[in-house]
Formats: C-alpha cells, structure tokens, sequence
C-alpha cells in the first residue's frame, strides 16, 4: 500500500511519558501499538476513521500500565502479537526473531531486542522491502535507551550489554527509517529522558549518545550511570501483564459512587486510604485530617502508583467539576481497581467534619527556616535551596524521620510538595509549610544563586 504519513497516529499519554500508536492499515482494519487500558484515546482516533483494530502489539511485558491488548482482543476481534518468550497466559500470537505478519499490503518483522527486559521484541514495519520505520518499544528510544534495571539490580549490567546489542542492532537499519519508540519524555522507563519522542535511525546515529559509546563497557557505565528511582508499583504490573488484566465491560460506567461522611469514616476505619485529588490551595485551606494529596493532573497515576498499595480500597476526596472518569482511569490504567467512591469536600465541611489547615507560602515568605526538596535527585543536584534537604518523594514514607522539623516542603511547582507535606503530618510533624512554586521562584525572589551538586 502507499503509507502515508497520515496513516501512523501517535497517542501519547504526557503524565506516564509513553506513546502507543494506531496505524490505519487502509481497509477499515487498523493496528494498536503498545496501548494501554485507557483505550479512550486510542478510541476517538479509531471511530472518527471508521477503524477497527485486526492486531494489537505488545512490544513487552510493560512495568508501567496495564495493557490494553486483552481489552483490543475482546471488543474488536483482534489478534495479539507478542513475543513467544514472554510466555502470556491468555491467547495470542507468539513471535520470535524474524517471524513475519502480513498485515494485507503491509508487513511486520519482529526484531529480538533484548535489554528492558528479557523478552523484548521491536516491530519493523515494511512495505514491500522498504523500511517504513520500527516501533523500538523500550530499545532505541530517542537520544536515550530504556532503563535495564527493571528485573532487578542483579540483572541490570548483564541486561544493559543486552541492551547494547540491541540498540546496535537497530543502528543498522536504513537512515530513513522512522524510529517509534513507546518511551520517552516523561517516563521513568526512560534513561535518560528526553524531550522529542519519534526519530529516524539516521538521527540517532548522529545525536544519540549512547549510539556514540566507543566500546560497550562505556555504553553499559553510562547507561547504568543515568538511573534513577522508578515508581513502586512497576515491581508488580509486568505479571499483570503476562497473565493478562481484566476486561473491563463494554460501558464501564467509570462515574464514582458519590459516598456520604458517615461512609468515608466507615471506610477509612477498615484500613481505605483517603486520597485528597483538589489543586493543592484547596488543600492547603481545609483537608480531612490524615488524608494524601494527590492533585488530579497528568502525573497523578505515577504518585498514586508510588506511594500507595494496590489491595486496599481507595476513596477519593473531590472538588465540585472534577473529571470523575479521568480520575478512575488514571488509577485504572496502573492496576488500581478497588475504587470506592468520591466524598465532594463541600459535603464533608457541611456535615461539620473536622478540617485541619497547611501554609502555603510564596517564595519570598521562606526565610530562614529549614527546606526539604522533594524532587528526584537529578532534579536536587542540577540547582536546589542552599542549604536544602533533599529526600525523594518516592523514599520520603520510609524516611519521615530524616525530614527536618518544621520544613518548607518544595518541588519545582507545589504539587509533589504538598503531597510530601500530607505525608509528614500522616507521620506526626507539625509546622510544616509548603512552597507555593520551586527553586527557581526563591532565586528570582531573594536575588540569590541556586546552589548545585548533592
């Protein structure tokens, strides 16, 4: 068929940093790519175009959403293609290395592209001999490669020479070919992130660093160099995947039941987790006592999935004309599935429920008391507060106690602080406050120079 640039849909999900793709095969038919169960995206593409899905790839057994491939083959009849080592236990097509699909005018080649993990395939997609361009899952991604540490600290060097391989493998493709990679900007599974998210193999032999690595051992030492921490719950969603998620019904009715005080209390005293969704000023004005914040934003999945276990009920504390659906998906999508409900805060105050407060200060209200930085370490190390504590979020609920008595909690915008301030009051501190902004509002307030290094 004559491919068309209009034919390949990127569908990029900002909050988890990942890309799926559509492509509209030209006959009514169409091809999923690393989609996840949020399939709403992915849905309005496909009806506008009169498409239904024929095959829905997997690349791998992914740590950071659930698939939506099982969801593909149950509503449109389609075929799922994985690799054979991945060993899923619902049906599938199993590929290895060099195995073909003809997709009926186009075809697919599978790449064994070990590194991210073990099973780890690339597609190539062909039009006849020519190279259209390759969906590198979590290979070559751009300017960057994925992150090899997921099996585990003990595999991640044997897995990054894998990965070595892998990615020149790929390099040895024609320059034209188009690099479609699932991870990118945003994602943990990336290492390091960067911000364009689809390439050609050309540019990536010209720009991508790890593509320049004289020798592998350099390739491994840098690779290996650029990890940070991931998300907690990524140590348990690759299973989920092999075994395949639940279907969800065709009309899921993600609208959340609306619950009463009398039921939160109820809730919350059979071990529920209250997780405050409003902008963080709400929550700095009035919040129920031992409730998280986690702003409803296109991150909240990542800091739902890190900070809080997947087998206790959920109920979530909601401003008036929040997105109830989005904020079901969002936890959907990672697996989380014991949704109870939604309290409306109004309806909590109304009752005369008890309220507790948290300072939310500008910038140029810190003074001299202590700051905690919340921020990856990257982030910490690139400019930070003189002076600041810095303690991931991520490792923040087992560190409560390192955390400096009566802090200003800072990130780069408020959100991932106030979160880690409504953890420390869960803990017992008190006298906390939260930067309304980051590292950056402080030095355009005092005048000051940012300081650098760990």
């Amino acid at each position: 068929m004559d491919f068309a640039d209009d034919h390949l849909t990127p569908l990029v999900d900002k909050g988890l940093g990942n890309s799926a793709y559509l492509v509209d095969l030209g006959d009514g038919r169409a091809l999923a790519v690393d989609a996840s169960r949020d399939l709403r995206a992915l849905r309005a593409v496909a009806d506008k175009r009169g498409l239904t899905v024929a095959y829905a790839i997997d690349t791998h057994l992914h740590a950071d959403f659930l698939s939506g491939a099982v969801q593909l083959a149950h509503d449109d009849g389609a075929t799922v293609l994985a690799s054979a080592a991945g060993r899923r236990a619902f049906p599938h097509r199993a590929l290895a290395d060099g195995d073909e699909v003809d997709l009926g005018g186009l075809t697919l080649r599978a790449l064994a592209t070990p590194g991210h993990t073990d099973e780890h395939l690339a597609f190539l997609l062909l039009d006849g001999a020519r190279e259209l361009g390759v969906f590198t899952g979590g290979s070559l991604i751009v300017g960057a490669a994925a992150r090899t540490d997921l099996l585990g600290a003990d595999r991640a060097e044997e897995l990054a020479r894998a990965q070595y391989r892998s990615l020149g493998r790929l390099a040895e493709l024609p320059d034209a070919t188009a690099v479609w990679p699932t991870h990118g900007a945003g994602s943990f599974c990336s290492a390091p992130p960067r911000s364009e998210r689809t390439s050609t193999i050309g540019a990536e032999r010209r720009t991508n660093p790890l593509l320049a690595a004289p020798d592998e051992d350099t390739f491994v030492r840098e690779l290996l160099g650029s990890l940070g921490t991931y998300p907690a719950y990524f140590d348990r969603l690759a299973e989920r995947n092999r075994r395949g998620p639940a279907v969800l019904p065709a009309a899921p009715g993600l609208a959340l039941a609306t619950l009463t005080p009398d039921e939160v209390r109820a809730l919350a005293g059979q071990g529920a987790h209250l997780v405050d969704v409003r902008p963080i000023a709400d929550f700095a004005a009035g919040h129920v006592p031992g409730a998280l914040s986690i702003a409803l934003r296109a991150q909240f999945a990542t800091w739902l999935g890190w900070l809080l276990p997947d087998d206790a009920p959920l109920v979530f504390l909601t401003a008036p004309g929040q997105d109830l659906d989005e904020l079901a998906w969002q936890a959907l999508k990672i697996g989380y599935e014991r949704l109870a409900g939604h309290l409306p805060m109004p309806a909590w105050t109304a009752a005369g429920g008890e309220v507790r407060t948290l300072d939310l200060l500008t910038a140029d209200r810190i003074g001299d008391r202590p700051v905690l930085d919340i921020r990856q370490r990257s982030e910490h190390v690139a400019g930070h507060i003189p002076g600041a504590t810095g303690i991931e979020l991520g490792r923040l609920p087992a560190r409560t106690d390192d955390a400096p008595a009566g802090a200003v909690v800072a990130c780069a915008h408020g959100e991932r602080a106030m979160t880690a301030a409504s953890l420390l009051r869960r803990a017992g501190h008190d006298g906390l406050a939260v930067l309304a902004g980051g590292p950056g509002d402080w030095a355009r307030a005092t005048g000051r120079p940012l300081e650098e290094g760990a």
